[in-house]
């Protein structure tokens, strides 16, 4: 490819020429055939399973364009070989056109069901005399709403990332970091190294270990078939292999009596493979927050709540101990109780500080990118006016005519579904959309710079305009939010995957057609695993879901005021804002050789939002992947990533086949 030298020197018609003539390929071999599309739309619905319970569980939702590019290989292979070679094999542009299809299937259609509709899952109360079981998720919004508002707004990140990719791709040549690796990944297996295909198999094995690690710690009387036929029957000849939920059981230490929620370790390759990808540094800075809540700060205010007349603490023998019934209702006290007073909860307190970390270290960010965001608008103006398109790019290239086809009936769609689905007034729901695509378009360009998209910012900046345009309303404030946050991820993956084709030669209007189908597969079912794995409020509050519990917060603080706050989170809120504003500062302006030493925002503010068992497994994780380079780096480079991304994919995977396996036989009986 060229060089950053040589592309600052030509115009766009000649980056255009060059790449038409040496790297373009798209109609020398096959590219969008059925077969690609349908092992994309399949290992697509894989990882959107997969991403769900990810996003629930740790609050990550991991690019599915390697694993899925190295598992449609490994796969097709494999059948070619049963076949005894009567399958042909699929060529580069189709794997990686099946990489465009599961990338849009598997990641750009459920951004946020786990986070906006979990929000709205959150916010609902239980009526008199019921529970969290009762708080039924398809009562909360009806499924059509959920079907429609994902689909529409995954389109709308196919159809805004056409006029972007022009300008971002072909001409600026953004790196986009994961799209050069997605295509070097491919490179790297047809070219068939050794090496190459060690790390497709290492990530195969990988998704069998983490699937085994996933059953072995499913707790007792989740799936009775499974305790009957398979853990009590090993149990009858004196093997008992059925991993512990947390270790120790109790959790490392009790407060009066009563242990914090989730304070412990948990044995899962999910959490330990994601430390090992997000690496020490945030790691770190999420054990040692985690560690201050749990160690000093939480039993700090649960002392301070022993005093509070109605808190529910009351002495007895000279101990305090908690009594549900001396319980006042609507009590501010520090630290909430769950489960009948048997567990503290920590996080409920804590999320307002972490989230308000999060928030301001993401605005701020964007904010010192104000580079970034300028050329983002800059550009839009450019790729319109002072590109002329040859006639042979012309044939190939997605026109914009098709975005204008697609975003009129997708807008139509998009605002009855606002209108109807959540209350939102008409001329609201149309400055959602509008503003949509300018976010989008920050949110591409920081994609294609920086390689992180800024999801839960430009969520937030939908969030607070929302405030002023439907003031105190908790549905409008989260819907909106969604439609920016969710259009904006999926433009930007897209993209992501766009630069993937680029770079092989692909043809991109296939391409496009690659990724509009994906989206149908991913709603199609993304939507029913939704509702299988999370089918009530009770289900979901079993999840750490860390992106559900902060857009819930936001939303709370936006529309009711923080009066409702105890005093002590309200100042956890004002030293989060000055935590979160401060560190980007100071790393954006810190000499290279000392930003290694600044505690990440992110992994500060998660740290107060995820339980300890989330903090100490990510511990773990960065650990054996630090111990690894230190005694064989060569190794750990090469195929620490592909173990990691084959446990999460096969822990993950089971796990959600588990969870909705069971939500189905309760359904059913």
């Amino acid at each position: 490819m060229l060089t950053p030298e040589q592309v600052a020197t030509m115009t766009p018609e000649e980056k255009d020429a060059w790449w038409l003539k040496n790297v373009y390929r798209g109609d020398k071999m096959p590219q969008l055939t059925l077969r690609a599309v349908v092992m994309g739309g399949l290992l697509g619905m894989l990882m959107a399973a997969s991403n769900l319970y990810t996003t629930l569980a740790i609050g990550w939702a991991f690019g599915v364009a390697i694993t899925a590019c190295v598992m449609s290989y490994v796969i097709w292979n494999g059948m070619r070989a049963i076949s005894g070679g009567s399958l042909s094999e699929m060529s580069i542009l189709e794997n990686n056109c099946m990489q465009s299809t599961a990338s849009a299937a598997g990641y750009s259609t459920g951004s946020t069901l786990a986070t906006m509709f979990g929000a709205l899952l959150l916010l609902a109360e239980p009526a008199e005399g019921q529970t969290a079981f009762d708080v039924k998720n398809w009562d909360i919004q009806p499924i059509w709403v959920v079907v429609a508002f994902t689909f529409c707004t995954g389109l709308m990140g196919v159809f805004l990332a056409i006029p972007l990719k022009r300008q971002m791709i072909n001409h600026e040549q953004l790196r986009f970091p994961s799209g050069i690796a997605a295509a070097e990944t491919l490179h790297s297996l047809y070219s068939k190294s050794a090496e190459s295909i060690r790390k497709a198999y290492v990530l195969v094995v990988g998704i069998g270990v983490g699937a085994l690690v996933g059953i072995l710690n499913t707790g007792a009387g989740t799936l009775k078939f499974l305790d009957t036929y398979f853990f009590d029957k090993l149990k009858s000849i004196g093997i008992n292999i059925r991993l512990p939920e947390m270790v120790p059981h109790d959790g490392f230490a009790k407060f009066h009596g009563v242990p914090p929620a989730a304070f412990g370790f948990e044995p899962s390759m999910l959490l330990i493979a994601a430390g090992i990808i997000t690496r020490m540094r945030v790691c770190l800075s999420m054990f040692a927050g985690s560690a201050l809540l749990y160690w000093v700060v939480g039993p700090y205010l649960v002392e301070q709540d022993l005093t509070i007349a109605g808190a529910g603490w009351v002495q007895q023998n000279g101990a305090w101990v908690y009594d549900k019934a001396a319980y006042v209702k609507d009590t501010v006290r520090n630290i909430d109780l769950n489960a009948g007073g048997t567990v503290l909860r920590f996080t409920t307190w804590s999320l307002w500080g972490g989230t308000a970390v999060m928030v301001f270290a993401s605005l701020t960010a964007i904010a010192l990118q104000w580079k970034t965001v300028a050329r983002a608008f800059i550009g839009l103006g450019k790729s319109r006016a002072d590109v002329a398109d040859s006639n042979a790019l012309a044939a190939i290239e997605v026109p914009t005519s098709w975005m204008v086809m697609g975003m009129i009936p997708i807008t139509i769609a998009m605002l009855a579904v606002q209108m109807i689905g959540f209350h939102i007034s008409w001329y609201a729901g149309l400055i959602a959309i509008f503003v949509s695509f300018f976010l989008s378009l920050v949110a591409c360009r920081a994609t294609g710079e920086t390689d992180t998209t800024p999801i839960g910012a430009m969520g937030k900046v939908m969030q607070l305009m929302f405030a002023v345009l439907h003031k105190g309303q908790i549905v409008p404030n989260l819907a909106a939010a969604g439609v920016a946050a969710n259009s904006a991820s999926s433009a930007a993956d897209l993209l992501t995957d766009l630069k993937s084709g680029y770079l092989l030669g692909a043809n991109p209007r296939k391409q496009f057609l690659a990724q509009f189908v994906g989206v149908f597969f991913g709603t199609l079912a993304v939507v029913p695993f939704w509702f299988l794995m999370v089918p009530n409020k009770e289900a979901l509050e079993k999840f750490a879901a860390p992106g559900t519990r902060q857009w819930e917060a936001v939303a709370r603080v936006l529309t009711k005021g923080i009066g409702q706050l105890p005093d002590s989170a309200k100042w956890a809120i004002l030293i989060g804002a000055l935590v979160g504003v401060l560190l980007p500062i100071i790393e954006r302006f810190l000499p290279q050789k000392y930003k290694k030493f600044v505690p990440s925002a992110m992994g500060l503010g998660l740290a107060w939002v995820i339980p300890f068992s989330s903090a100490i497994g990510f511990m773990v994780g960065a650990l054996v992947g630090w111990i690894w380079e230190l005694l064989h780096k060569k190794s750990a480079d090469s195929y620490g990533i592909a173990v990691a991304s084959g446990l999460i994919a096969g822990e993950s995977l089971i796990k959600a086949l588990i969870a909705m396996t069971a939500t189905a036989i309760g359904l059913m009986g």
